[in-house]
């Protein structure tokens, strides 16, 4: 039988690779610009809808909640269904809620859209990880994990690029018609197009490619009690709390570094606009690059984990020492430029997190754990505006970075003491 590597793809393998990838890619950043168009339309909804600055912070934070919640049951959804129809789901659901928003005419509607919206992008990432275990051999899911991250700060740079032109030209509610009608085309190309390998179809050298590194046995049926085991073993507590403190740092750039540039550092609105676009650019960068790198990383480091492991803890201190600067430092030019390579960092962290799933996990609870270590992570992404806010409310914005630069300095001490050796297969 032919010897297949890493480095010798079948071209079958490759072909669902690639398309995998694209899709996956695709529907990330659809996600991000449906999450996004709320922010960028918000001086229209908060005049048409005469919002008060508070309702619109609740607004803004119930997606969050929703989405983090549906975290812990999608995971197991995701290993027992399998991501072609989950994923395919949670587009449906998510692409009408983002229509649905933009028929709101009362706050209280809104809010149920934006609700719904957390429920149907819950699947998004769980999905991706569970695709990338699926296509992938346990010593090259770091590339393909980064690529699938590069999709969030892509969303995100485009979004205030994409729909300010289309709101001015129509209104606030066609940026929801528009980025709800493309999840629906992507929900049918994704359940039309994507397959998972099934073991009885492949090649012996399919099959060895896929499995290299790893000993196959029959994976067990997810269940409940499978799923529940997970938190038996604290490698799942040390990925949900280290998640928890990348994921808050990461979030208090994403929700308030315009409103820092203005207040704190006094720039005038366009300069702080460009200078908001500059760090999530760095960051799709940061994402794309991390995945290559982990790969690299894991095939020097004594096992798989902990190669992975170690590359979490390294971008996340790399943004804690960042921050301190870009708090304390005069120059605005210097501020921004530390907190480029901070959101540089976070996603370089968040890829190498979720590929760090891939080998932490048994092979039927992959997007089990993900979604677990995602769990934790908006936790933090939905407490950091709120805490951020309050703190530079009553002091600054400076102890509000600090406050985020020591919660992410615990979740990389988490990281490296609780995330050890990878969870067994239990029947």
């Amino acid at each position: 039988m032919t010897n297949i590597t890493a480095n010798q793809v079948p071209p079958r393998v490759l072909r669902r690779q690639t398309l995998a990838l694209v899709l996956l890619v695709a529907s990330g950043v659809i996600n991000y610009l449906d999450r996004a168009t709320l922010a960028v339309a918000n001086e229209y909804i908060r005049a048409d809808l005469s919002l008060s600055l508070g309702e619109m912070g609740l607004l803004l934070s119930a997606f969050s909640w929703s989405y983090a919640l549906c975290q812990l049951p999608v995971g197991a959804l995701v290993d027992k269904v399998g991501p072609r129809w989950l994923l395919g789901m949670g587009l449906v659901v998510w692409s009408v809620a983002q229509a649905a928003g933009g028929l709101a005419s009362t706050f209280g509607f809104f809010v149920l859209a934006r609700i719904a919206l957390g429920i149907g992008e819950a699947p998004q990432f769980p999905s991706a990880a569970r695709v990338v275990s699926n296509w992938f051999p346990l010593r090259s899911r770091g590339t393909p994990t980064g690529i699938y991250n590069s999709a969030s700060p892509l969303g995100v740079a485009l979004a205030p690029l994409l729909l300010p032109p289309l709101i001015a030209a129509t209104s606030w509610h066609w940026a929801f018609y528009v980025t709800g009608g493309l999840g629906l085309v992507a929900a049918i190309v994704w359940v039309s197009v994507y397959r998972d390998p099934v073991r009885e179809e492949l090649s012996a050298e399919e099959r060895a490619y896929l499995e290299e590194g790893e000993a196959v046995e029959a994976a067990p049926k997810t269940s409940f009690a499978a799923w529940r085991a997970l938190f038996r073993h604290r490698v799942t507590w040390g990925m949900m709390f280290g998640f928890f403190g990348s994921v808050y740092l990461n979030w208090v750039y994403l929700t308030w570094l315009p409103g820092y540039l203005r207040t704190e550092r006094h720039m005038d609105l366009a300069n702080a606009g460009f200078a908001s676009a500059i760090p999530f650019l760095c960051g799709f960068a940061g994402a794309l690059i991390a995945g290559w790198a982990s790969d690299r990383i894991v095939r020097f480091a004594s096992t798989p984990i902990s190669g992975r492991r170690n590359a979490v803890v390294v971008a996340t201190l790399g943004m804690v020492a960042f921050t301190i600067p870009a708090a304390l430092v005069e120059s605005n030019v210097v501020a921004v430029a530390c907190i480029s390579i901070v959101i540089f960092l976070a996603n370089a962290s968040s890829a190498c997190a979720w590929s760090l799933a891939t080998v932490a996990a048994p092979r039927s609870r992959i997007a089990s754990l993900g979604a677990i270590q995602n769990f934790g992570g908006f936790l933090g992404g939905s407490l950091a505006p709120v805490l951020t806010g309050y703190i530079a409310q009553s002091w600054s914005f400076v102890p509000a970075l600090l406050t985020g630069a020591a919660i992410a300095f615990l979740g990389a001490m988490s990281y490296l003491f609780l995330v050890a050796r990878p969870i067994p297969e239990e029947e």
